[in-house]
């Protein structure tokens, strides 16, 4: 267990007449601690938690727009500080994703410089939501804008202003989802999971090579792949992605999703990545308890990452050593189970719950609000009040067989000693 590092200061948003959920929680709207700034995932509800607009994207996307920018102001920024938005939208094949980021970029600046990651899922968590969306702002302590740069299309991915490739601001570094699209912009090795898995990683390693930066570098890696529930589906892709990185590597989220918006594509790949504004490596501690659960096979991903005093955890689960689920399909059990790894990931790495700033939950269900309930309210219970940043997504099914829950979690604290 590491020695508890001095907590960092935090301001909290809750903005007068916001939305709400339906039952009480600890969890607030957007949390500032230093020069960051992290907003929870952002819906069209109302402040008794009903659905305003149902099933109408465009509007709830203005709404959800409004909601986060309502957000930022009362943590002293806006909307041209993001940069980095994770959307997570419904889409029943119908729905092109360039439209739907057309939609969300029409409602930022047109001088924001923003990496994003589009998301599609069959339901949110509560019938009639459309779109979700959470995200990182970032605005100097003396009230002056941090500087951003921004790293030029590889390949033929394009997305539509104001999003880009790749993001960087101060010491972070944010890579928008990489699809695997070949020079023709046709999908490269349609279905083929390793192949695509390939194409990505080199994508993303040319563009963090515009900064400076490495694989080394990376201190979080999301991976959303299309396939069925189980080993079969997550572990060709992950071996291959996992032999990008150095052993130890960073902190790691794998979610399957039904499909793409694209259903040639089976992988896309996000990554945070941190570097010295001197161009330097920033040195980063790991950790991985003895105690806690494995993959079914081995790979360099670590349980949680502190560089700089920024904690970045791997999604937690409730499995064994075997890679087997503990407390089969039983969410409650599960979410404590998760939330405790969480405490002795943040111990070992001189942190604890108090530090965490945001918390993004991906559960087995489709819209059935009890669901989410039943894990919000648990997640919840870990934290005094004011609490961090919530984001809770369903999704039909996770990587590992009877596994219904895996939280996300991000925290931070004083280095400066």
């Amino acid at each position: 267990m590491g020695s508890k590092s001095s907590s960092l200061k935090k301001r909290h948003a809750w903005p007068e007449g916001a939305w709400n959920w339906p039952i009480k929680v600890s969890h607030k709207h957007a949390v500032r601690c230093g020069e960051m700034i992290w907003v929870g995932g952002q819906v069209d509800l109302s402040p008794d938690g009903i659905v305003n607009n149902p099933a109408d994207l465009p509007t709830q996307t203005r709404k959800v727009m409004h909601h986060f920018d309502r957000a930022l102001r009362e943590l002293d920024c806006d909307l041209e500080d993001v940069a980095w938005l994770l959307c997570f939208y419904v889409n029943d094949g119908s729905l092109d994703e360039q439209d739907f980021l057309t939609m969300v970029g029409a409602c930022l600046p047109a001088n924001a410089r923003v990496a994003v990651n589009a998301v599609p899922v069959p339901a949110l968590a509560y019938p009639g939501l459309a779109v979700e969306i959470e995200g990182y702002a970032m605005r100097r302590l003396d009230g002056q804008r941090t500087e951003k740069f921004v790293a030029d299309r590889t390949g033929s991915q394009t997305l539509p202003k104001p999003f880009c490739e790749a993001v960087r601001s101060g010491k972070m570094i944010f890579v928008s989802g990489q699809y695997p699209y070949a020079e023709n912009a046709k999908v490269s090795a349609p279905g083929n999971s390793v192949s695509q898995t390939r194409q990505v990683m080199a994508q993303i390693e040319q563009l963090l090579n515009q900064f400076g930066a490495g694989f080394d570098d990376v201190v979080k890696i999301n991976r959303w792949y299309a396939g069925n529930v189980g080993v079969e589906d997550f572990e060709p892709a992950a071996l291959a992605c996992a032999s990008f990185f150095p052993d130890p590597g960073p902190a790691a989220t794998g979610i399957p999703l039904p499909v793409h918006a694209d259903p040639e594509v089976a992988i896309k790949i996000s990554v945070v990545a941190m570097l010295g504004e001197d161009g330097q490596h920033l040195p980063r501690t790991h950790s991985w308890p003895e105690s806690l659960w494995d993959w079914h096979t081995h790979l360099p991903y670590q349980h949680g990452v502190n560089c700089a005093g920024m904690i970045f955890l791997g999604g937690q689960v409730s499995l064994n050593k075997q890679g087997r689920a503990t407390y089969p399909d039983d969410l409650s059990a599960q979410t404590h189970q998760a939330m405790t790894h969480i405490g002795t990931i943040l111990n070992d790495l001189g942190a604890d719950y108090s530090d965490v700033c945001k918390i993004l939950a991906v559960y087995c269900a489709r819209d059935d609000a009890q669901r989410l309930h039943e894990n919000l309210s648990i997640r919840s219970s870990y934290f005094a009040e004011p609490g961090p940043a919530s984001t809770g997504v369903p999704l039909p099914a996770l990587a590992y067989d009877s596994m219904v829950i895996e939280i996300d979690t991000f925290a931070m604290v004083d280095e400066s000693d």
